[in-house]
C-alpha cells in the first residue's frame, strides 16, 4: 500500500490528475503560510476528481470551535472521512495548541480515520520526551501513525519496535521521500529538521552538492526496510511518500517497482 503527500501549491491539482492513479490515496499538507483554507480547497477539488483525499488539519491553525465546525462541515459535504492531525508550526495557536486537543474535539464527528505523527528521530524543536509522551497520549484517539522521514533503516526498525513495546498497536505508515533532486531534498530536510538524518545531510552538504544533477530514490530504503514489512509483528500499513510535488517521477518509480515485484512473484 502506498499514499502520496503533496504540498498545496499552484497547479498541484492538475499535477495529481495528470500523474497519480485514482487508487493512490493523496494527503494534502497545511502550513501557516498557506493556511487551512488552501489545504481544504485542494482536498475538495481532488475529492471531486475521484481521489481518496486526506487533508492535514494542523491543530494550531484551527482558530476555535466555530472554525472547527466549519472545517468538518466542508469535509462532510465533499465526502472526505479521513484527516491527518499534526500539531503544526503556527507560532500563535488558536484554541487547539496541540494535536491531542484537536483530536479530542474531533471525537464523535463524521471522520472515521484520524492519523497522527511518529518521530523515529528527534523533532527539530520538540524534545524526544515530549514527542514520545504526546504520541502515546494521542494514540487512543487515532487510527494510524505516519512516521516522519528517516534515512536510516536501523533507526526506523528500532523505533517501530519501541512503539510496539509500549503497547501501541496502531498501523504504521513509514514515511519516505519520493524521487526528488538531491539538492531539493537537502534544502527541505535541513529546513524542517530530521534529527540525525538532518545532521547527516548538513555534514555531507558538499558531497550532496556534487550530486546536484542526481535524484534521491526510495529504492535503497525500501530494500533495507523489506524485513520490517515482512514481519507481521511490525504492523506496517505501507509507505507514506513525501513527494515534494515531484509526482511524475515518483509515480514512474512506483509503477516500475510494482512491475519488478510482479515479475519476481
Amino acid at each position: 500500500m502506498i499514499r502520496y503527500e503533496v504540498i498545496p501549491l499552484d497547479g498541484i491539482e492538475d499535477k495529481v490528475v495528470a500523474h497519480v492513479p485514482r487508487e493512490v490515496k493523496v494527503t494534502v499538507t497545511a502550513s501557516p503560510a498557506k493556511g487551512l483554507d488552501t489545504t481544504l480547497a485542494v482536498s475538495e477539488h481532488l475529492a471531486l476528481e475521484g481521489y481518496q483525499v486526506v487533508p492535514h488539519l494542523s491543530a494550531r491553525l484551527v482558530r476555535d470551535g466555530a472554525h472547527l465546525d466549519e472545517i468538518v462541515a466542508r469535509l462532510a459535504q465533499t465526502g472526505i472521512r479521513e484527516a491527518f492531525v499534526p500539531a503544526g508550526d503556527a507560532v500563535e495557536p488558536g484554541q487547539y495548541p496541540d494535536a491531542a486537543s484537536l483530536l479530542r474535539a474531533l471525537r464523535g464527528r463524521h471522520l472515521t480515520e484520524l492519523g497522527i505523527t511518529g518521530y523515529p528521530e528527534s523533532h527539530h524543536f520538540i524534545s524526544d520526551e515530549t514527542t514520545i509522551s504526546a504520541m502515546f497520549e494521542k494514540a487512543p484517539m487515532a487510527t494510524y501513525i505516519v512516521s516522519q522521514i528517516c534515512f536510516d533503516t536501523a533507526t526506523i526498525a528500532w523505533w517501530v519496535g519501541a512503539v510496539r513495546e509500549r503497547g501501541t498497536a496502531l498501523p504504521i505508515w513509514i514515511g519516505v521521500p519520493g524521487v526528488v533532486d538531491n539538492a531539493k531534498l537537502l534544502r527541505i530536510s535541513t529546513k524542517i529538521g530530521l534529527g540525525e538524518s538532518a545532521r547527516f545531510l548538513r555534514a555531507h552538504r558538499a558531497w550532496l552538492k556534487r550530486l546536484i544533477t542526481r535524484s534521491f530514490s526510495p529504492e535503497p530504503l525500501m530494500r533495507g526496510l523489506q524485513p520490517l514489512f515482512d514481519d507481521p509483528a511490525a504492523g506496517l500499513a505501507g509507505l507514506h511518500v513525501f513527494t515534494f510535488n515531484e509526482l511524475e517521477r515518483t509515480e514512474r518509480w512506483r509503477r516500475e517497482a510494482v512491475e519488478r515485484f510482479s515479475a519476481a512473484a
